[in-house]
């Protein structure tokens, strides 16, 4: 039996053992958060940090821990040089509307189902068994084989840049298998900030604006917001009812309005999507802020926060009214996707999340929008910036990873990829992002009801133990 066959049965030996292993991580719900004590990123994202790390130190692999703040296992090699694989263990919020546990971890209609089981839990452990198959099976790699843990990939990318800044040695190539095959040779750049509009005061009384709230990240599509509204007149709702009974039955909005006491809460559903494909999800935020816009608030600040929103954002995904509707041959369009609004009284807030060409800039894009937000007397706060990544299709390792692909699947017809979304593939030099989605498959990623199928983590597997054969074995 070739080695690569016998790495294949004991990936399948360890089946049971690798759905147990995915379901226990899966069962700690580790959204990043602003933690302390030696826990960066909170109680729950340390937990499954820690449980990982026990896991590879109980299979014989060495660990490093930077601190809480990300770490890695390695699989030592003969020879100097490092092949890294490069995942993350937290999660986005899981949001509302799922039809089973977000975090039960339980297999059902042959998946295994929770937060984190595509982005990117279950393509880590799908690694990590292929690894631990390789070593089981006796193969000794010439480079070391690095699995690096990122703790808060979801948000800001500290603890990805602390591990940097502590490790020493960086990897010479690699993949982190959080994206889509065949493989991710260059991604857009990235840009999040807050939009800010301070409000005037009101005077008089009239309909007033109290709250609006929607969306949990920047990166996602969000599928919730409200807001609620007060007539210090005393009129009534009767017409804002009315309006959201015309609405409904002319564009299908799934929006609804109940009294609060003396207030008004009209709330929108919308459809959850990665922020880098909003066109596959339905951004409540935008929704609502039509409504909005549709009625007489007592506040002219407010009016003209909703007409801003409603003439320059609105449902475009691509930021032409913005200012920064750029685009190249190679990436395609830009991508504009609110994630998340806060308003009161006195302040508006959205949280925009750009993906810009690879051949455009971060002040390119930055310079069209504040040509827009300065008409509206509208702030920015610069939160995160990624610089866009472009590697060579025709690079050894773009072209070993799409033969390995190839040989898995069958499939001859798709070529490199460039995306909007963003890896740790950017964060290290020569790695790409290597699956874990096949082509023609949902994208499952940042939507309520994620899950994997068992066959494809098994699959995934071998894939992934083929991947680190060849890029850290001995040249012939």
């Amino acid at each position: 039996m070739e080695f690569l066959e016998q790495v294949y049965s004991r990936i399948e030996e360890n089946r049971t053992e690798m759905l147990a292993s995915l379901s226990k991580l899966i069962s700690i719900p580790s959204v990043a958060v602003k933690g302390k004590g030696g826990k960066p990123f909170g109680q729950e994202v340390d937990e499954v940090y820690r449980t990982m790390l026990k896991m590879a130190e109980d299979d014989g692999f060495h660990t490093f821990d930077a601190d809480g703040y990300g770490g890695h296992i390695d699989y030592e090699g003969t020879e100097d040089g490092i092949v890294a694989v490069v995942g993350h263990l937290d999660v986005v919020p899981e949001g509302d509307g799922w039809d089973f546990d977000p975090y039960g971890g339980e297999i059902a209609d042959g998946f295994l189902r929770g937060r984190g089981a595509m982005d990117d839990k279950g393509p880590v452990i799908a690694s990590y068994y292929g690894m631990k198959a390789l070593k089981e099976c006796g193969f000794e790699p010439a480079e070391t084989v690095r699995m690096i843990l990122g703790l808060d990939e979801e948000t800001n990318w500290e603890g990805m840049d602390y591990y940097i800044e502590r490790v020493g040695d960086l990897p010479d190539c690699g993949f982190t298998p959080d994206g889509d095959f065949p493989v991710i040779r260059a991604e857009m750049g990235i840009l999040i900030f807050d939009m800010i509009k301070k409000l005037p005061a009101s005077r008089g009384k009239g309909l007033e604006l109290s709250s609006v709230k929607g969306g949990t990240a920047a990166n996602s599509v969000p599928d919730f917001a409200k807001a609620v509204v007060s007539d210090t007149a005393g009129g009534g709702y009767e017409s804002i009812r009315e309006m959201i009974a015309a609405c409904r039955e002319e564009y299908g909005w799934k929006i609804s309005g109940r009294g609060i006491g003396k207030s008004f809460e009209i709330s929108v559903r919308g459809k959850s999507a990665h922020g880098a494909k909003p066109e596959q999800g339905v951004n409540a935020i935008s929704i609502l802020m039509d409504f909005l816009g549709r009625l007489n608030f007592l506040n002219d600040g407010v009016a003209e926060f909703a007409d801003f929103y409603n003439s320059r954002i609105g449902f475009d995904l691509h930021g032409e009214n913005m200012g920064c509707g750029f685009s190249d041959e190679v990436s395609g369009r830009l991508i504009f996707n609110v994630g998340k609004i806060e308003a009161d009284r006195e302040t508006a807030k959205l949280t925009v999340n750009i993906r810009y060409p690879v051949t455009s800039g971060e002040e390119q894009v930055y310079s069209g929008v504040m040509g827009v937000l300065d008409a509206y007397g509208i702030g920015i706060v610069k939160e995160r910036t990624q610089p866009p990544i472009n590697i060579d299709a025709d690079s050894r390792l773009v072209s070993k990873l799409m033969e390995i692909y190839r040989k898995h699947t069958g499939d001859s017809e798709s070529g490199p990829l460039v995306i909007g979304g963003g890896t740790y593939a950017r964060a290290l030099e020569n790695v790409v992002a290597f699956g874990a989605r096949f082509p023609g498959e949902p994208e499952l990623g940042h939507r309520k009801n994620e899950k994997i199928s068992v066959n494809n983590l098994v699959r995934l597997s071998k894939i992934y133990a083929e991947a680190i054969y060849e890029l850290a074995k001995a040249e012939d």
